[in-house]
This record gives structure tokens, C-alpha cells and sequence, in this order.
């Protein structure tokens, strides 16, 4: 299961070179390896930035690939050498294609340096570790102006790689959205947050970042009907809501250089 890349859409619109150097050159040496190494079963995590500004809401698998980014070219490009392993090589693979991965189990949440994601964006603000949170575009072709995303929890996203790379046949090749099927604004989720925590949330309005669509809702049938997936947390209240309680469990996040040593350790544990 490849899960490493660089992926932030900002980021790479500003660092190209970096993007393909790591998540393609990265992707190609490890394919060297896994073909040498007799490996037949390949699941890839993918992206919903494959499909940029869709014709249709929600997005099926065979919606146009079109990407607006190079973040997104790049798992466009592993997808399309993956297509062409499976056809000279037998390597069976399925990527799956998430939209906003979100959400914490008991032991285990979102805790990145420096953050980039929306709802540990909000909840720092919550917890006053953050003064505010950016909305990224005000007028959008939304109802509330803000861009809208589809959150899939995290442990579901875990049940449905063990249900791909069960189902992988040697040549086999495969793609799944991945997502709860709803879209939520930016301001919306700012508005669960607030609810969910009790605390004022204060927002700023910032531009557009580059590469960004407007709307990304997955069709999620496919994965539903082919894998027997089965997403156990859809509400975004309750993907809120296991993020919450992991933040207030560890308010000091992972330990990692320069940071105090009061984190609470504790055994690395399965998602």
C-alpha cells in the first residue's frame, strides 16, 4: 500500500519540480522494487484532484480526468504507469481516489507541521492554539461563496484498503472514489465546529489558492457495490467530533524535534 507523497494542491502550484521529483520519481523507484520483489498486489492512494472542475456532482470514476493542479497531474501520472504494469507486467492494483480524508480514531488524529487541513485548522482555533481561520475564496459558484468538500473519515478510508487489496487480481486494474457522497462549505464545516466545541471560532476571508475547484463530492457507489465498503461515520458531526476528543487527549500533538516533552506517550496503535 503506497500511501507517501507530497500533497498539498498549494504547495505544489508553487514547487512543481519537488512534486514530480518526489511523487513521481519516488512512485517509479518504488514500482522498480515492488516488481523485482515479486510483488502482485498494489493499492495506491489517489486523489479526487484528478478530476479538477467536474461536469457532473457527485463525481463517478468515469467522470473526465483533468487535472488542476500539479499535485493532481502527478497521481494522474503513477495511475496511468500503474495501467501500464498491470498490462505488460500482471501487477494487479487499485487506486483509490479520496476526496478529504478527516476525522481521528481513539489513539490517533491529525497533527501535521505545519497544518494544512481545514478541521484541525478550525480546532486549533478552538483550543486557542490558533488566532483565526482563512477562508480560502468568498465567491465561489456555491451557496455560501466557500468551497465545498466531501470528508470521509479516516478509519473508513483504512476499512476500504483492506477490503481493495483483498479483492486485487494479478492484472487487475481498478479505481475508487472514496467519499461520504455529501459536500459541505468551508463555512459549514466552520459552523459544526463551533457547535460541536462550544467555542467562538473567529474566520477571515483570504483569496483563492490556485488549483483549487470549486466542488468536489465523490460518487462513492462503485467502491460500495464492488468492495462491500461500508463507511461507519458519514455525519459530519461525528467526523468533527472523534477529531475533537483526540485534540483534547493531546494537546501536544505527536513528539517531534523542538517540541516540549510533555506530550503523553503512549504505544503507536492500529487505526
Amino acid at each position: 500500500m503506497h500511501f507517501a507523497a507530497a500533497s498539498l494542491v498549494g504547495e505544489s502550484m508553487r514547487d512543481p519540480i519537488r512534486y514530480y521529483r518526489n511523487n513521481v520519481s519516488g512512485s517509479v523507484a518504488l514500482l522498480d522494487a515492488v516488481l523485482a520483489g515479486g510483488v502482485k498486489r498494489f493499492v495506491l492512494s489517489s486523489t479526487a484532484a484528478l478530476f479538477g472542475t467536474p461536469d457532473d456532482v457527485p463525481i463517478p470514476e468515469s467522470a473526465a480526468i483533468r487535472p488542476e493542479s500539479v499535485y493532481g497531474e502527478t497521481k494522474h501520472s503513477i495511475e496511468r504507469l500503474l495501467g501500464w504494469l498491470a498490462t505488460t507486467k500482471g501487477l494487479g492494483y487499485t487506486a483509490l481516489r479520496y476526496f478529504n480524508a478527516a476525522g481521528a480514531s481513539e489513539l490517533q488524529g491529525e497533527d501535521h507541521d505545519p497544518e494544512t487541513h481545514l478541521i484541525p485548522i478550525v480546532l486549533q482555533v478552538a483550543e486557542g492554539s490558533r488566532p483565526s481561520v482563512g477562508v480560502y475564496g468568498n465567491d465561489y459558484p456555491t451557496p455560501d461563496g466557500s468551497a465545498v468538500r466531501d470528508y470521509v473519515h479516516v478509519v473508513d478510508l483504512a476499512d476500504a484498503h483492506m477490503l481493495a487489496v483483498e479483492s486485487i487480481e494479478p492484472g487487475s486494474q481498478k479505481a475508487y472514489n472514496l467519499g461520504s457522497g455529501t459536500g459541505f462549505s468551508v463555512r459549514q464545516v466552520i459552523d459544526t465546529c463551533r457547535a460541536v466545541t462550544g467555542r467562538a471560532i473567529p474566520e477571515v476571508a483570504s483569496p483563492r489558492r490556485a488549483g483549487d475547484p470549486p466542488i468536489l463530492v465523490a460518487d462513492s457507489s462503485k467502491a460500495r457495490a464492488e468492495l462491500g465498503w461500508r463507511p461507519r461515520t458519514e455525519s459530519l458531526e461525528a467526523i468533527v467530533e472523534s477529531a475533537w476528543r483526540w485534540r483534547l487527549a493531546h494537546p501536544h500533538g505527536y513528539p517531534r524535534p523542538g517540541r516540549q516533552a510533555a506530550w503523553a506517550s503512549g504505544p503507536v496503535a492500529k487505526l
